[in-house]
C-alpha cells in the first residue's frame, strides 16, 4: 500500500504566553515566561505559589454564551484552538460537516476543574445543590465531543488519556487515520486546565519548582504546573494541494513505547525505544535529524532520563534540544501538541525556541539545551519528544515541507 504524505496546515494554540499561532511565536522566541503568581485559588497551605495560568482568555471570544455556561475550562481552551487551527489553515468552518472530519484529543486532568466545583458545593451546601449540568460535562470524553459537536464534525472522536504524552498519541492516531482513508480532515491536539487537584498533587509529590522551571540545569528544582491547548489540522498533501492550504510540515512518522518500569520515574532504555521506533517508522536516519523538541520538564529525574537517551540514540552528537516548558510551565495533556506546533514554525521559520532559565550545566545532561536565547538555524527534520507517568512514551518525527 502506498502510503499517503500527511501534512499540517493549520495551528491553533492558547496559552500563558499567547493567544494565537502569531503571539505564541513572538513570545516563545523572545523568551517570555508565562509563570505568575496563581489567581485561581487560595496556595497559602501549598508549598508553591507560581503556575502557567492564561489570565487573558475569554471563552465568549470564541463561543456563544448559553454555549461557555454548558461547557468547562478545558472544553472552551480546546474549542478555542481548534478554531484558531481552522481559521489558520483556511477552512470554511460550514463545511467541516461535509466531510469525514475527526477529532482526535489528549488530556491528562480532563475536566478536573467541574469535579473540584461539584465537590465544593456537595460539602458545602448539598448534593441536591450541584449543578445538573456539571454531571454530564467531567468525564474526560467531553472534551473532544465538545469540538466536535460544536464544529459539526461526524467522523471518529476519540480522547486520549495517555497523560503528558496525550497530545502526541491524538497526532499519532490522527495521522494513522489519513493513511488508512477513514478520515479527510483530522482536528488533532490536547487541552488541559489550571486545576487545584493537578497544582496540590504535584506539590505533594515534591515535584515543583518554587518560582522558575530551569531544564536541563544542575540546579533545576521541578516542573510549573500549566495550562492550555494546542490544536493542528492535519490532512493529506493532495487535499493540502488542491485547495492551496499552508504547509507547515509533513509527519513522517511516530514511535510509541512504555518503560514497565515506574508510575513517575521514566527509565532512559524505553525512551530510547521510543526515539528509535520513531526514526524507524519514519525512515530516518540519526544523522537527518537536525532539532529536538524535547519533554524537558525541569525535573530531576525526567531531564536525566531523556538526556541520556538522546545520547543513546545519538552518540556524542550535540543536537539542539529546546525544553519549552521553561516558559510555559507544564501544560500537560496539551503540552505535546502545543510543543509540536512550536516544532512546525521552528521548521518553516529557521528559529530554534530558546530554554530559558538556563544558569548553570549539569553533567549529566550534557546536551545543547538553546539556552536563554533564539538561535536562527536550517531545520530539516525535527523530533518531538513526551513521556508521561507509567512509562508512556511518545515521539513524532516531522519535516520541512519542500
Amino acid at each position: 500500500m502506498n502510503k499517503k504524505r500527511v501534512v499540517i496546515t493549520g495551528l491553533g494554540v492558547v496559552s500563558s504566553i499567547g493567544i494565537g499561532k502569531d503571539d505564541f511565536w513572538a513570545n516563545l522566541i523572545r523568551g517570555k515566561s508565562g509563570i505568575s503568581e496563581v489567581e485561581s485559588f487560595d496556595t497559602s497551605n501549598q508549598f508553591t505559589h507560581f503556575g502557567g495560568e492564561i489570565k487573558n482568555f475569554k471563552p465568549g471570544d470564541f463561543l456563544e454564551k448559553k454555549k461557555v455556561k454548558l461547557m468547562a475550562r478545558a472544553s472552551h481552551l480546546a474549542v478555542a484552538a481548534a478554531k484558531l487551527a481552522i481559521k489558520d489553515s483556511g477552512l470554511d468552518l460550514k463545511k467541516l460537516s461535509s466531510i469525514r472530519s475527526s477529532i482526535c484529543a489528549g488530556t491528562t486532568g480532563g475536566e478536573s476543574q467541574e469535579i473540584e466545583a461539584m465537590d465544593v458545593i456537595w460539602s458545602k451546601i448539598g448534593h441536591d445543590k450541584v449543578r445538573k449540568w456539571s454531571i454530564v460535562q467531567y468525564p474526560v470524553n467531553n472534551i473532544s465531543s465538545n469540538v466536535g459537536m460544536e464544529l459539526k464534525a461526524k467522523g471518529p472522536n476519540r480522547i486520549f488519556t495517555t497523560a503528558c504524552a496525550a497530545g502526541n498519541y491524538a497526532i499519532g492516531y490522527g495521522f494513522d487515520l489519513l493513511q488508512l482513508d477513514k478520515a479527510d480532515l483530522i482536528i488533532a491536539g490536547g487541552s488541559d486546565a489550571f486545576s487545584y487537584l493537578s497544582f496540590t498533587g504535584f506539590n505533594q509529590v515534591g515535584a515543583v519548582a518554587p518560582e522558575k522551571c530551569q531544564p536541563f540545569d544542575k540546579n533545576r528544582k521541578g516542573m510549573m504546573v500549566g495550562e492550555g491547548a494546542g490544536m493542528l489540522i492535519l490532512e493529506t498533501l493532495d487535499s493540502a494541494l488542491k485547495r492551496n492550504a499552508p504547509i507547515y510540515a509533513q509527519i513522517l512518522g511516530y514511535g510509541l513505547s512504555c518503560d514497565a518500569y515506574h508510575m513517575t520515574n521514566p527509565h532512559p532504555d524505553g525512551v530510547t525505544a521510543c526515539m528509535v521506533k520513531a526514526l524507524k517508522e519514519a525512515n530516518i536516519k540519526e544523522e537527518e535529524v537536525d532539532y529536538i523538541s524535547a519533554h524537558g520538564t525541569g525535573t530531576k529525574h525526567n531531564d536525566k532520563a531523556e538526556s541520556a537517551a538522546i545520547k543513546n540514540v545519538f552518540g556524542s552528537r550535540k543536537i539542539p534540544v529546546t525544553a519549552v516548558k521553561s516558559m510555559l510551565g507544564h501544560t500537560m495533556g496539551a503540552a505535546s501538541a502545543i510543543e509540536t506546533i512550536a516544532c512546525c514554525l521552528s521548521l518553516k521559520e529557521g528559529i530554534l525556541p530558546p530554554t530559558i532559565n538556563y544558569e548553570t550545566p549539569d553533567p549529566e545532561c550534557d546536551i545543547d539545551c538553546v539556552p536563554n536565547v533564539a538561535r536562527k538555524q536550517k531545520i530539516n527534520v525535527a523530533l518531538k519528544n513526551a513521556f508521561a507517568f507509567g512509562g508512556n512514551n511518545s515521539c513524532l518525527v516531522l519535516k520541512k515541507y519542500a
